[in-house]
């Protein structure tokens, strides 16, 4: 029987699905963060659980001929890039592999899983960074991402997968940052946030293709003295900051930003080129982190849902600021956009102007899987586009009695993917065509997929 505190060499053999490298001791599986298929270790227990066993990595006894030194000096600690230390064409590999299991382990699916669309550059790729901030009680700042498991920051002041025109601000903003004798929560913001309020996170976001930066700083309150100076300086220091920003979020909860956003100088959003559109994008709306990959995602979307001709009506669940919704328009659909945030949907709108759509597409602020009970009415076509969590059992329900010609899902997390798709195909209302992975976060252990349904 293991025993917390045992130490056992192991032989890795797998990945989970967090990139944690997987083994077995006595029939149980083992978890190791930071190991990876082929690697021999030395591990100590640190949990038990009914099914599996969590142990940490204490040694590497004989290294996978797929690992190599990783592209940044924190990979070890940092819990952002858990797959740094493998070889890129392994970590395609696996994610394929990883999707395929779990379409068949979870969804008791089989399909053509197409070759995944492998990153064209795996580092310097994220247009967006939200960084936990902290001070010690000497008054330093640190800022970084969080340890592995943990709310503990690994500080850090610079990183290799962000875009090197953000990647490059870290440094400077955390010396401005620490001049000031503004408080910071010692913990983020997380659930088990500290006692003193203050600054929680620090907000870049760029452009890819224009080049325009935007700064966000996270805060429980608004008192900061100096902040209109100090953003004053950081727009004359930096030409390309169109703008610095104050979130509000005053709740001790896992949510990073709150529901209020003031402009402090410039303006509150960048503009970015995609798919050959002109798209504004607010600090506090979503917008996908690779724009690269995102866009080669589009002609796989438009395969799967086929031609819209005329007047054909295509529901965007979930649309956000029209991601997707404006490239389908401009491609001759009519889109109806649902997204529940007020401030994405007053942003959608605004793109569909700025690029002359308003005639080929609308955008309604709603409950989604409300809405979808009441809008698939004509619907030719339906792009869902769910949180992490995928759809709710009435967002389903509402499919199934009214289902559209085509369906195109397309999730950031294969588990609730699958547990969808063996819903919506289980029923024997749909038969799943095709599922096109694309690698949007690469270095780490999640992937993006796309769907494709017909109607049976």
């Amino acid at each position: 029987m293991a025993a917390v505190g045992e130490r056992l060499e192991l032989a890795i053999t797998d990945l989970g699905h967090e990139g944690q490298g997987v083994a077995r001791h006595q029939g149980q599986v083992v978890f190791v963060s930071g190991a990876l298929p082929g690697d021999t270790v030395q591990v100590r227990l640190t949990a038990l659980a009914r099914r599996h066993l969590v142990g940490q990595l204490e040694r590497l006894i004989d290294p996978s001929p797929q690992r190599r030194r990783s592209p940044c000096i924190l990979a070890d600690n940092c819990g952002g890039c858990s797959l740094q230390p493998l070889e890129d064409s392994a970590e395609v590999q696996w994610k394929q592999h990883g999707l395929e299991q779990t379409l068949a382990r979870i969804g008791g699916l089989s399909c053509p899983v197409r070759p995944l669309l492998a990153a064209e550059t795996t580092l310097g790729y994220r247009n967006r960074a939200l960084i936990p901030l902290e001070r010690s009680a000497d008054g330093r700042l640190r800022a970084g991402f969080y340890r592995r498991g943990s709310h503990r920051i690994v500080n850090m002041a610079r990183c290799p997968v962000l875009d090197p025109r953000i990647d490059a601000l870290i440094a400077p903003l955390k010396a401005d940052l620490e001049a000031t004798d503004w408080p910071v929560d010692r913990h983020g913001g997380g659930a088990d946030a500290g006692q003193e309020a203050g600054l929680r996170h620090l907000g870049l976001r760029v452009g890819a293709a224009t080049g325009e930066l935007l700064i966000t700083l996270i805060s429980s309150h608004p008192d900061l003295p100096g902040l209109v100076e100090l953003a004053t300086d950081w727009r004359r220091r930096w030409p390309d900051l169109v703008g610095v920003c104050l979130n509000l979020q005053p709740l001790p909860t896992n949510r990073l930003m709150g529901e209020e956003t003031r402009t402090i100088v410039g303006r509150g959003w960048i503009h970015e080129t995609f798919a050959g559109l002109r798209l504004r994008i607010a600090a506090d709306t979503f917008f996908q982190v690779n724009t690269r990959q995102a866009e080669r995602l589009i002609p796989s979307l438009r395969e799967a849902l086929g031609s819209g001709l005329g007047r054909s009506l295509l529901l965007d669940a979930y649309c956000g600021i029209g991601t997707y919704s404006l490239p389908l328009a401009a491609a001759g659909w009519q889109v109806h956009g649902l997204e529940l945030h007020p401030r994405a949907v007053a942003m959608a709108r605004l793109n569909a102007a700025a690029n002359q759509l308003e005639e080929r597409v609308r955008f309604e602020q709603a409950d989604v899987p409300q809405a979808l009970q009441e809008r698939l009415e004509g619907v030719e076509a339906l792009v869902l586009d769910p949180p992490r969590k995928g759809l709710s059992p009435a967002a389903v329900a509402a499919i199934l009695a009214l289902p559209p010609p085509r369906i195109a899902y397309i999730s950031c997390d294969p588990a609730s993917l699958a547990r969808d798709l063996a819903q919506l195909c289980g029923s024997g209302t749909y038969r799943l065509q095709w599922v096109q992975p694309v690698d949007f976060f690469p270095n780490t252990a999640h992937v993006e997929a796309l769907a494709a349904l017909q109607r049976i």
